[in-house]
């Protein structure tokens, strides 16, 4: 996963509360944004809910300036009056979204067992789907037991697979993302197959 900056996550989040309630209004996931990343950083994924609640977090845990916290505490709060205001359409666009997101995990892992050769450098970027779906659950999302039960069982799988290495993502993002909730962003996964 290329380094992004506190600005990247940071002008993603301000596109995101500009079309927040539209997004959650709406039956779309995906929001296309119309924003160019800062320089040399990666272009912008569609705004949805998991990646606006990723960035959130991110923001969260880069160390700032005074005058960036105190940016980040204003757009914080414009997203939470929002949140509030449609707090029901929140909670379902979280669970579509986690619904999703779980999906794509799954896929992702899947594509891991059958080749791990092919699969396991992908992991430090593909892992932001597990944390989305840490982040959803927060907010309402993955209510259902069906799919309470299947991030079980991929998580089951996960810690089997999963080799202890240390924090994966940008050095700076470690003490937003504590071991103990997301010890999947703590490992990597080995490019050789597991012995079954």
């Amino acid at each position: 996963m290329r380094n992004k900056s506190f600005d990247y996550d940071f002008r993603y989040l301000q596109a995101g509360l500009e079309g927040l309630e539209d997004n959650l209004l709406s039956k779309e996931v995906f929001w296309p944004v119309n924003i160019r990343p800062p320089a040399g950083e990666p272009g912008y994924p569609e705004l949805t809910l998991g990646g606006l609640l990723l960035s959130r977090a991110r923001l969260n845990a880069f160390e700032k300036s005074n005058e960036q916290a105190e940016q980040l505490a204003k757009l914080i709060s414009s997203v939470d009056v929002v949140r509030s205001k449609w707090r029901v359409a929140w909670e379902m666009k979280a669970t579509h979204n986690f619904n999703l997101r779980l999906r794509m995990w799954r896929d992702y892992l899947e594509e891991y067992r059958h080749d791990p050769q092919d699969n396991a450098d992908r992991y430090p970027y593909e892992v932001r789907l597990r944390t989305m779906l840490a982040l959803l659950k927060m907010e309402g999302g993955g209510k259902q037991a069906a799919e309470s039960e299947l991030l079980g069982i991929l998580d089951k799988y996960l810690k089997t697979a999963l080799i202890k290495n240390g924090f994966i993502w940008e050095a700076e993002l470690q003490s937003g993302f504590p071991e103990n909730i997301f010890w999947f962003l703590y490992g990597r996964l080995p490019s050789l197959p597991m012995n079954n």
